[in-house]
């Protein structure tokens, strides 16, 4: 992990190359009503349920003032369906106004706009009626984009059309899978009749690895996982033509190159074995970083997937929609975005073309059941909403007004390792 302080050669990226950072409604803005996340937070009595989160559908000006200070040139955010429509059929326009002050609020401040369509939560009303399991109602997300899209499109210059919808796995996980590749589908069309911004759907791309590299089982059944949550994604938006475990092919009308780019969100590595009933592995102790006061699955930095990852997906643009770090050590986050921003400056030179990356999060935020992990650039006080900027926050913005950075960059942030007899 510490190998980072012998740089061999500044991390450079190119001029035009795209820094920001990223969020999602449901876990920033707060008060999220008539999501189903919100009431199954309610009818499960989560301990911690998000109730007003990060309060941002109130303190977006403030939000987006401090990103423009810390020299942030793109912000992903997603629109709340379940703002937008709460109850079937009936839209709130007053929601919608706020959501187009936002976008002309990071317009005026010269941020790009990454626009995500569905960021895991949607209407409990759709939720009831068997939400992305039933392809009948894809109609329903459709009708919301074909309503959405004309009126938000002149502020966005990159479409997330869906977050991380690849991971579940089994025959029920992958007709829903089947299902939103089709929503992907037509909800690419109706975006294209409005704008030519790049269109994508994030994906959750996770760096299988046998727990036995060399027993064929384990190996087998990683390739399997891949293909189930990788490798048909890939071929899908490559050719059109859906293939996944437990069901027949299929091929999807406007599937095919209905991503401009690739938008990945990226973290670390899991183990699998072919031996154990779920397939994950244990990490291996000594990779093994307890970061945070829980058991949390992000506990190893292996920035190496990145290189090896983007290696398969030279056909398109790259950008990293998501890639950060939970601790509360903010020392450890600085380490990571610049070893991950190391590996990505690697990809470059071995002929990848990577645009961009957005660090997750912008903000300290609620992540889906607790506000203990914290991710963010910015601490978050939960009970007062004070934002405070972290020393990793200082370090990317110098990052980003570099354009990379150096040994001696990194030391200005972690003197602690100067005298470090490094010799390289």
């Amino acid at each position: 992990m510490l190998g980072i302080f012998s740089l061999p050669r500044p991390v450079e990226f190119p001029a035009d190359f795209l820094w920001g950072s990223a969020t999602a409604g449901h876990q920033i803005e707060g008060n999220n009503l008539h999501s189903q996340n919100y009431r199954h937070e309610l009818e499960a009595h989560f301990a911690e349920p998000s109730g007003s989160a990060c309060n941002s559908w109130e303190l977006y000006e403030q939000d987006i003032e401090l990103a423009a200070e810390l020299g942030q040139r793109a912000f992903r955010l997603s629109i709340e369906w379940s703002r937008i429509e709460p109850a079937e059929g009936r839209r709130d326009r007053q929601a919608l106004q706020r959501y187009l002050k936002v976008l002309e609020c990071l317009q005026a401040h010269q941020i790009k706009v990454f626009l995500t369509l569905h960021h895991f939560s949607h209407p409990a009303w759709f939720e009831d009626l068997g939400e992305f399991r039933l392809r009948e109602n894809v109609k329903y997300f459709e009708r919301h984009v074909e309503f959405l899209v004309p009126q938000v499109a002149p502020f966005v210059s990159n479409w997330n059309i869906i977050n991380e919808f690849n991971l579940p796995r089994g025959a029920g996980a992958n007709e829903r899978k089947a299902n939103l590749l089709h929503a992907h589908a037509r909800c690419a069309a109706i975006i294209r009749q409005y704008s030519g911004a790049p269109i994508g759907t994030a994906h959750a791309l996770v760096h299988w690895a046998p727990e036995q590299e060399f027993d064929e089982f384990d190996v087998t059944q990683t390739r399997l996982i891949d293909w189930e949550t990788n490798g048909f994604f890939f071929h899908a938006i490559r050719t059109g033509e859906l293939l996944l475990p437990y069901r027949e092919a299929e091929q999807i009308p406007g599937l095919k190159d209905s991503c401009d780019y690739w938008a990945l969100n990226y973290y670390t590595r899991h183990y699998l074995t072919a031996r154990k009933p779920f397939e994950n592995a244990p990490r291996h102790d000594c990779d093994h970083i307890r970061m945070i006061d829980r058991p949390f699955y992000l506990e190893e930095f292996y920035p190496d997937g990145l290189i090896l990852e983007i290696d398969r997906l030279r056909d398109k643009p790259v950008i990293i929609t998501e890639n950060g770090l939970s601790c509360d050590d903010d020392r450890l986050r600085i380490l990571y975005i610049a070893r991950h921003l190391q590996a990505l400056a690697e990809a470059i030179r071995r002929g990848a073309r990577v645009d961009g990356y957005l660090y997750w999060s912008f903000l300290d935020n609620y992540e889906w059941s607790s506000f203990v992990p914290r991710f963010g650039l910015v601490d978050v006080d939960f009970k007062t909403f004070r934002r405070t900027p972290k020393p990793s926050a200082y370090f990317y913005r110098d990052i980003i007004a570099r354009g990379g950075f150096d040994r001696e960059l990194l030391l200005q942030y972690l003197p602690e390792f100067r005298d470090w007899k490094l010799y390289v």
